[in-house]
C-alpha cells in the first residue's frame, strides 16, 4: 500500500470519526507520517479510551 492509498482511507476513516465523535476536530485527526503513535496518544486522552480501544474503534470503521 503506497502513501496515497493510506491518506485516502485516512481520509475516509478521519470523517467517520468525526461523526462518531462530535468533539474531534481535523486537527485531532491530523495524520502525518512517522507521528502516528502521537495522534493516538492524543485521541486517547481526548476520548478517555485506552489504546486497544482506540485500536478496536478504527478498525471497525
Amino acid at each position: 500500500m503506497n502513501t496515497t492509498e493510506v491518506k485516502g482511507n485516512w481520509n475516509e476513516q478521519k470523517g467517520l470519526l468525526k461523526q462518531k465523535f462530535a468533539v474531534l476536530t481535523d486537527n485531532d485527526l491530523m495524520f502525518e507520517e512517522g507521528q502516528k503513535d502521537e495522534m493516538f496518544g492524543k485521541l486517547q486522552i481526548k476520548l478517555g479510551k485506552t489504546k486497544e480501544e482506540m485500536h478496536k474503534i478504527i478498525s471497525t470503521l
